[in-house]
């Protein structure tokens, strides 16, 4: 079967609700019903749905004085989160470098979303045998060093509403499956400053990640290590990785404003 084209598999509401987003741009403000459908070339009806669907999602707001539209909340939001991602990337970068000219493992910038972990950048070792890299892949956040220190700052009541709703789903013969063995981890995590995957998302690779905190010290993502078992044994983890890691993640904390 030949391949679409991503042409193909696009969605039209999908496409003139952003279409209509795109139109409050430069000294546009607000617009009315009227004009967008002349803007959009649609049926008034088609494009009254769309603001109240955009509406009742936030990213689309009405004056009531006036009864044109503008940008919601929302949209400042998602363009706010694309900027601090891309400041946390930018200052990450001659981090994950170093790291990994120190220990030649490959090193990760990653953050936190409802539940898992999403891997945003990485430096890879130059050796044979190593991670193959996660970018862009979501991540529980419970078997991973990077999820880790996300919940080990949180309450028991908020990592119990993020994690799955019935049984954690077991990866490996290491993964923490038990709540409560997972909360007893979590507050070791918080005392110490930084967190261990012992093999509990892959066989054979284990991580530490220690968190990265801006000026309001917020915990905004982590900084993580990553390679084989055979290379990373317990002593090399306490005597260099953990180390590593932690003056990385510090580091990076600093330049984002973050003071002790």
């Amino acid at each position: 079967m030949a391949r679409k084209e991503k042409s193909e598999y696009i969605i039209q509401a999908v496409s003139h609700a952003l279409d209509l987003l795109e139109q409050f741009h430069d000294d546009v403000d607000e617009l009315g019903v009227t004009e967008l459908s002349k803007r959009l070339k649609l049926h008034k009806n088609n494009v009254f749905r769309l603001l109240a669907t955009l509406e009742s999602r936030g990213y689309i707001e009405q004056n009531k004085a006036t009864e044109n539209y503008r940008l919601g909340l929302k949209a400042l939001e998602l363009g706010q989160t694309f900027i601090k991602q891309m400041g946390l990337l930018r200052q990450a970068k001659p981090i994950l470098e170093k790291i990994v000219e120190r220990c030649n493992e490959t090193a990760y910038v990653a953050i936190f979303k409802e539940g898992y972990i999403v891997y945003l950048d990485v430096v890879e070792t130059n050796l044979t045998v190593r991670v193959v890299s996660r970018v862009g892949s979501r991540m529980p956040a419970y078997c991973t060093a990077a999820g880790k220190v996300h919940l080990a700052f949180m309450s028991d009541e908020e990592i119990d509403s993020l994690l799955p709703a019935r049984t954690l789903k077991s990866f490996t013969a290491n993964t923490i499956t038990d709540r409560e063995v997972l909360h007893k981890q979590l507050r070791e995590v918080a005392a110490k400053g930084y967190a261990l995957d012992d093999e509990e998302l892959d066989l054979g690779v284990r991580c530490v990640a220690a968190p990265i905190r801006d000026y309001t010290r917020r915990i905004v993502g982590a900084i993580s290590v990553s390679g084989p078992s055979m290379r990373i044994d317990d002593k090399r983890i306490e005597e260099e990785i953990v180390p590593l890691v932690i003056e990385a993640a510090e580091e990076l904390s600093n330049r984002l404003g973050f003071h002790k």
